[in-house]
């Protein structure tokens, strides 16, 4: 189970950096957000694309392995998701209201990942 639920997250990872490497404007757009410039789009790449492609093989790398290694890994990827679920929360009682898509979408992805990984972690 702690293999399947580790892979599991780190597939979405992988999905969401190879999209945003391939298409950084089309990634943002749910959020009403444009990528009209090459610095933007560089930005989208580099945190969304390079970054959770390094989650992805991070979580990868800890499916090998056993022990302590494991559980940081584990751990830090967990609270990474907790913490992008609290920032939406936040921003939802500073901000204006939302439509369920894409934010709360998402909030659910992170805030469901994050306790999967704790489980296991």
């Amino acid at each position: 189970m702690n293999t399947v639920v580790t892979l599991a997250v780190g597939v979405f990872f992988l999905a969401m950096g190879s999209y945003a490497l391939a298409a950084p404007s089309a990634l943002i757009r749910p959020f009403r957000m444009t990528a009209d410039s090459p610095e933007s789009r560089s930005e989208i790449r580099a945190v969304y694309g390079g970054f959770g492609i390094a989650i992805a093989a991070a979580l990868t790398l800890a499916v090998l392995h056993d022990g302590d290694f494991r559980r940081g890994v584990v751990t830090t990827v967990a609270l990474a998701l907790a913490g992008m679920a609290a920032g939406r929360v936040l921003s939802r009682l500073l901000d204006q209201r939302t439509g369920f898509y894409p934010v709360w979408f998402y909030c659910g992805v992170e805030a469901v990942a994050a306790g999967a990984l704790f489980a296991v972690a």
